[in-house]
Order: structure tokens, then C-alpha cells, then sequence
């Protein structure tokens, strides 16, 4: 006896066996029930979600000898020969391969006749998209005003590729990818009926893997018996997959958290020894990453089926949540650049290395428990024909004569020393100077720069200034009620000088001047801006 693959095996025979488009069956089940049901429907989606299975349902429930229902018996000759595909009154065609219009009009001869066995004519057209444009215009009239024992129900993946003419003739249903919490349930349940032994590991492996295809999970299944000798285990699903022992995914995590690059290297040189494919190897550690990160953000989420609640605790506790969405926005970046890389374990070795390398803005090593970046020995100076200066003239000031050097009362010139970028250059020029008391910087902020004050930046400024004076500093910012002088005000004036210097400079320019008297002409005051 011939093998029925599990797709077909399984493929639903009614509506209430269908799942995850339960949209498309509400609507479906009430035209039936009421009688109003359209003469061309046009199912769309990606491959394997169930566009064709709702097309003969369909078929089936307006030919049921029992009469049109929206649940069908199965039993009767009609239901019973369109589940085994030989009703002579199912005309099934595949457009991929009828793409003249010769064949078009073929199929549409026969259109006018009545139906041989059951109540309606249903032409299942599948990959509708695949006719060509005079096939279209063939079917247009046909499919705008067909007989009343005939109905058209329409397939493709592709809806973009359709004449807005044939989309204007039909009720469009678009059949959604079915989520994967969703495949792996059908997918147990499944199991359990046929008496399979499985692990729920491999079952989210494989309904990943399906990328929402509920038939391509079913194939990878069928694969996945094969492969395991009737059973399905996690160890096996990922041999087949391609993918790799999980253990190594959270060794990985395990020393980035330490910051020991060694022993990355030693994982990853582990790894390679089972050839694996690095982009999936990116995959399942920025899956990890997400799940830790859930895991903090919500304590109380259930248990994952791949990886443990220990696992994820634990990860939890040792990584910084900023770290945690540092490492992940690298991996997903990562696995784009890979194909560039010069080969696959390089790129791979280069992004953990860009890990330990990147700390988010503001952190200290200290404060992630990171290793520090070692020092850069200093280089040598070129050998030239003339006397080099010597070293101490090149060297750093030692703290006390940088403090010595800085003038924090000049805090419009401190500003341009600092080096800020972006936010935190902004709130610095609202500041004022009060007094520096020990190791405390008292800064005034004006009102209008309020906005702009955030605990990230303001820890910015603090280590810049600390830079700056070569010993640590700490800010105490007070909201200002008056005006004060900032940098940002002054810088405000000068601009508002040199735009009155060349307002005069135009109104007494002598062109302008001949133009006002001769021509009447008015110099706009908006449009004038200074140059420089």
C-alpha cells in the first residue's frame, strides 16, 4: 500500500478543520448560510496556508447532495469524489502551465453548458496570476456575467500581478501566515494522533523552520520521521535544519556576559567543528537574546519550550537590559553583513568581537563589568632630518595643571572644548556657571533648555567636564526663573545682530535704494539671512 504524506493525509475536509484564517470562514459560512454567495472569489496568500483546500471545501458545500450548506456531509457521491479530485463538475486548472489564450477560450466553451452531476460548475483556477494578458481579457466577460450554475474560485500567491479589471470581478479573501505558536499545536496534535514520540523542542524547530507554511511544516515533519527513524527529537530536527546543539548558543551568551573574548574564540572554534551554518548560529543567539530580554522586561511570561526558565533567569540577573538590546541590534545587523564577510566563522568571530568591543553611550567598564580596552602602547616618532621635540612637550598635562588650565567660569568656551554631540551639546549650552565647590559643579539651567535635560545626558556632561579638568566631577544643576546668561542665549544675540547688520546693509545698498524709488519695491524682511 502506497505512503499518503502526512499534508494530505491531514489536509481539513471542512470548515471547522481549518485554522488560523478564521476571517476568511467567517465570511465564507455566512453567505452560505444566507444564500448570497458570489459568483468569483479570489483567494490570495503565500504558499501553503490553505487558499486551494478553501476553494474545494467550497466547492464542496455548494454541490453537497444534502443541499448548499456551509457544512458539508463528506458522505454523499459528490463530496466523496471531490475529496478524491474526480468530480467531473470541479474543472481544476493550473494556470502555470495553461498560460494561452487558446486555452483560455478552450476552458470557456464549455462554460455555457450545465453541469453534468452536481448543482454548479466550480472553475478552480490556481495561480491565476501566471495567465497572460489576453488570457485575461478572454476571461473578463465570462467572469463578470457568468451562467448561474457556474462559479470561479481563484488562487495566487502573487495578487499584484493580476489586471485591476479581474480584481474588480471578484471577492477578494487575503488568507494570513499562520502564526508559529499556531503550526506547532497543529503539529502536536498531529503527532499525538498518529502515535508519534516527540519532543517540544523539535516541534518549535521545525514550525520555524515552516515560516508560516502550515504544508511546509507538514513536509518537514514527513522529512523529520524519516530522518529520525519514526521519532522526532530535538537533536535530530536540528542535524536536519542545519542547525546547532543549543548548548553552544548559551555558551556563547555565557561569555559575552563575562566579557572573556578567549573564550568566545574556543566556543566558536567548538562550533566549527560540526560545520555549521553561521547565519542560523546569529538566529538562534538573537532568538536567546529576545527571550532573556522578555524574561526581564516581564517576570511572570510562561515557560519557553526551547530554552528553560533557569536558563533565561539566569541570563537575566547577569546581562544590563541596554546590553542585552546592544547585543541584539548587533546580531540582527550581523546576520545582514555575514554574505559580505570574507568567510562565514570570520564574520561571525567579528560581530561577538563587536560585542565586547561596544558598550551603550554613558557606560563605564566598571559599570558593565567589561574588560576595559587595553592601552595602546605609544608610537614611536618618525626619524627625520631635523631635532624632534622632546617627549614632554607632547606629553598630557598631569591632572592638577589641567585643572590649573580650564577657566570653568568661561563656560561658553569650556562648551566647545567638551567635545558634545547632538542632545547633550544642546542642554550644556542652557547652562551657566555658579561654582565649582570641591569636586561638585554648580551649573544654572535656563528655562527654555528644560526640555532637554535627561539623567543620560546630564552624566555625559559630567564625564566630559571630568575629562576636561582631569579629575572626577559631579553636576548639580539649578532650574533658573529668570533669564541668565547661557551660551545659547548669546549665540542668540549675535545672530540676531548680524541679521540687523545686513538688514541695514540692504536697505542702504544704492540698488535697492533705485529700485524703492523708481519701482516701488519693498524688501521682505523674512527673507533676508546674514551671510557666515
Amino acid at each position: 500500500m502506497s505512503y499518503l504524506v502526512l499534508a494530505r493525509k491531514w489536509r481539513p475536509r471542512r470548515f471547522d478543520e481549518l485554522v488560523g484564517q478564521e476571517h476568511v470562514l467567517r465570511a465564507l459560512i455566512n453567505a452560505l448560510d444566507s444564500g448570497r454567495v458570489h459568483h468569483a472569489f479570489l483567494f490570495t496568500g503565500t504558499r501553503g496556508v490553505g487558499k486551494t483546500t478553501i476553494a474545494r471545501i467550497l466547492a464542496k458545500s455548494l454541490n453537497c447532495e444534502k443541499g448548499v450548506t456551509s457544512a458539508p456531509c463528506g458522505e454523499c457521491a459528490a463530496c466523496r469524489e471531490i475529496d478524491e479530485g474526480r468530480f467531473v463538475d470541479l474543472i481544476e486548472v493550473d494556470a502555470a502551465s495553461r498560460t494561452k489564450v487558446d486555452d483560455t477560450r478552450e476552458l470557456l466553451d464549455n462554460v455555457q453548458y450545465s453541469p453534468t452531476r452536481g448543482r454548479y460548475k466550480v472553475y478552480l483556477i490556481d495561480e491565476v496570476h501566471m495567465l497572460s494578458n489576453h488570457s485575461f481579457n478572454a476571461l473578463l466577460k465570462t467572469l463578470e456575467e457568468p451562467p448561474p450554475h457556474v462559479k470561479f474560485l481563484l488562487a495566487t500567491t502573487d495578487p499584484q500581478k493580476l489586471p485591476v479589471t479581474v480584481l474588480s470581478r471578484c471577492l477578494q479573501f487575503n488568507l494570513k501566515r499562520l502564526s508559529q505558536s499556531l503550526i506547532t499545536e497543529r503539529l502536536k496534535l498531529i503527532l499525538e494522533a498518529e502515535k508519534v514520540a516527540y519532543e517540544p523542542a523539535a516541534i518549535r524547530l521545525l514550525s520555524r523552520a515552516a515560516d508560516g507554511s502550515l504544508r511546509d511544516a507538514l513536509s518537514l515533519l514527513d522529512q523529520m520521521l524519516a530522518f529520525g527513524g519514526g521519532r522526532v527529537g530535538e537533536a535530530d530536527a536540528r542535524a536536519m535544519l542545519g542547525s546547532i546543539d543549543r548548548g553552544f548558543v548559551t555558551q556563547l551568551l555565557d561569555r559575552l556576559a563575562d566579557g572573556d573574548a578567549a573564550g568566545l574564540m574556543e566556543c566558536v572554534a567548538a562550533m566549527d567543528e560540526h560545520g555549521p551554518d553561521y547565519a542560523q548560529v546569529l538566529d538562534e543567539l538573537a532568538s536567546l537574546l529576545q527571550k532573556v530580554a522578555l524574561r526581564q522586561a516581564l517576570p511572570d511570561l510562561p515557560a519557553d519550550e526551547v530554552w528553560g526558565i533557569e536558563e533565561l533567569d539566569g541570563f537575566a540577573g547577569r546581562i544590563a537590559p541596554e546590553d542585552l538590546q546592544l547585543y541584539y541590534q548587533m546580531a540582527i545587523l550581523g546576520r545582514r553583513d555575514l554574505p559580505w564577510a570574507p568567510e562565514p566563522r570570520g564574520g561571525l568571530e567579528m560581530v561577538l568581537l563587536r560585542m565586547l568591543a561596544f558598550r551603550p553611550a554613558g557606560e563605564t567598564p566598571a559599570a558593565t563589568g567589561r574588560p576595559a580596552a587595553p592601552a595602546r602602547p605609544a608610537r614611536p616618532a618618525a626619524s627625520t632630518g631635523t631635532s624632534s621635540r622632546p617627549a614632554a612637550a607632547t606629553a598630557m598635562p598631569p591632572p592638577a595643571q589641567a585643572a590649573a588650565s580650564v577657566d570653568l567660569s568661561d563656560w561658553r568656551a569650556v562648551v566647545d572644548r567638551l567635545g558634545l554631540q547632538a542632545a547633550a551639546r544642546q542642554l550644556a549650552s542652557h547652562l551657566s556657571f555658579v561654582a565649582l565647590e570641591d569636586d561638585v559643579l554648580r551649573l544654572a539651567l535656563d528655562a527654555r533648555g528644560e526640555v532637554l535635560r535627561t539623567r543620560q545626558q546630564e552624566e555625559r556632561i559630567a564625564q566630559a567636564v571630568s575629562g576636561l579638568v582631569g579629575r572626577p566631577v559631579r553636576l548639580e544643576l539649578e532650574l533658573s526663573q529668570g533669564e541668565i546668561s547661557t551660551p545659547a542665549r548669546a549665540a542668540e544675540r549675535e545672530r540676531q545682530e548680524r541679521l540687523e547688520q545686513a538688514r541695514l546693509s540692504i536697505e542702504n545698498d544704492p540698488t535697492v535704494r533705485a529700485l524703492k524709488d523708481r519701482f516701488g519695491a519693498v524688501v521682505q524682511p523674512d527673507s533676508i539671512k546674514p551671510v557666515g
